[in-house]
C-alpha cells in the first residue's frame, strides 16, 4: 500500500476508510522520549505488554525481548508500570556537546 499525501487524506476526521490498516502506519517518529529495555532486570511479567497502548512490546517464546520502536510513541507507560525498572525512558535525540 502506497502512503497517501495530505491532499489525499479523508476530511471526515475519525473515519476509518481502510479497516485493518494500523500495521502500515509506523508512528514511532512522533516520540520525543525513547524507552530502553534492560533485559537483565526483566522478570517477563508482561505488565508492560498489558499497559502499552500501541502494542509495541515484543514477545518471543513467552519472554519480553524488546520494544518495537516503529510504533512506540514514547508515552513511558511501560517504564512507569514495570515493577523491576527494566525499562528506562530517555531523550530521543541528545544534543552533542558544543552544538
Amino acid at each position: 500500500m502506497k502512503a497517501k499525501g495530505w491532499k489525499e487524506l479523508t476530511t471526515q476526521g475519525a473515519l476509518i476508510a481502510e479497516p485493518g490498516n494500523s500495521d502500515t502506519y509506523e508512528t514511532g517518529s512522533w516520540r520525543s522520549r525513547r524507552p530502553k529495555f534492560i533485559p537483565e532486570k526483566c522478570s517477563h511479567c508482561f505488565i508492560c505488554w498489558v499497559f502499552c497502548p500501541e502494542g509495541s512490546i515484543r514477545v518471543e517464546d513467552e519472554k519480553m525481548v524488546g520494544i518495537d520502536l516503529r510504533y512506540c510513541k514514547g508515552c513511558g507507560i511501560c517504564a512507569t508500570e514495570c515493577p523491576r525498572d527494566a525499562i528506562e525512558m530517555g531523550e530521543e535525540f541528545v544534543a552533542e556537546k558544543g552544538a
